[in-house]
């Protein structure tokens, strides 16, 4: 005798059957690694060279994970890598003692020389380090007192939380305090773009992604260059990071350790950055 299940009882079934092929599909695809993604979040310092290794390890690697890269800051991106949100947290600052103490590691990537700009017209070309404290904390407010134009100061800083401002903070500014009328960017993109459009500003930003349209000054006479930063003789150098907690996914360890091979490294000095490999 054959037997009919009634309509709703078949739509059921079919539900739940198409639940547990979904289900084991997910198994399968987490068992081979290939199908989670990997995630990058954290420093807009790091990001775009994060990118450009992301696009070539993808282009090596055809079948490998995607690899997603996030900004945020450097502190947000700590916080991903303690929350497990990322797989790698990005910083261009060094770990804080309690960051540290969380378990959280950092493994260096490379290393970049941070640039004081402004405008390609303005006509200074050299600060001292105190005068460059002068000016980001308000002390001095007008471009003649430093040997320019009579035009008022319009300083550029980044946000709270970033870590180029936290390295900037922590290597230049000693007991000073940024000024809080100083205009807050969220990127040094952003820094750039102020720079470049208006000639009294001043920032400070990623030397490896300066370009023509802001011109970096020397800094107690030393011009920041990647040749200077290696020979120690420009002060204002910062690691860039990739944060870990824990040991990372099997894909993600993968992706590491292509941003370390010499291949990558010798991309990442093309850019303007210092490889680690020149230790």
């Amino acid at each position: 005798m054959h037997l009919t299940l009634p309509r709703h009882r078949q739509l059921l079934a079919l539900v739940l059957l198409f639940g547990l092929l979904m289900a084991l599909t997910g198994c399968v695809r987490s068992a081979s690694g290939q199908s989670a993604g990997i995630i990058l979040a954290g420093s807009t310092s790091v990001e775009p060279f994060a990118e450009l290794l992301a696009e070539e390890y993808a282009r090596l690697n055809p079948g490998a994970p995607v690899i997603n890269v996030q900004g945020g800051g450097s502190t947000a991106g700590i916080e991903a890598a303690i929350s497990h949100t990322a797989d790698i947290g990005m910083s261009s600052r060094n770990l804080k003692q309690a960051e540290s103490d969380a378990g959280l590691a950092a493994q260096p990537i490379a290393y970049d020389a941070i640039a004081i700009v402004v405008h390609p017209l303005n006509p200074v070309d050299s600060l001292s380090s105190e005068q460059v404290r002068g000016i980001f904390s308000g002390h001095l407010r007008n471009w003649r007192d430093v040997g320019g134009e009579d035009r008022p100061i319009v300083v550029v800083t980044r946000e709270e939380g970033s870590g180029t401002r936290g390295a900037f903070e922590e290597m230049l500014m000693q007991k000073e305090r940024i000024s809080p009328l100083a205009l807050r960017q969220d990127s040094n993109g952003a820094v750039r773009v102020i720079v470049s459009s208006d000639r009294a500003a001043i920032g400070y930003m990623s030397l490896g992604i300066v370009s023509d349209v802001a011109k970096p000054v020397a800094l107690d006479g030393v011009r920041p260059t990647v040749e200077a930063a290696i020979a120690g003789k420009y002060p204002l150098v910062r690691p860039f990071l990739f944060v870990l907690n824990g040991q990372p996914r099997p894909a993600a360890a993968r992706f590491i350790d292509y941003v370390l091979s010499p291949e990558a490294q010798s991309i990442l000095a093309r850019e303007g950055l210092m490889p680690v490999r020149d230790e």
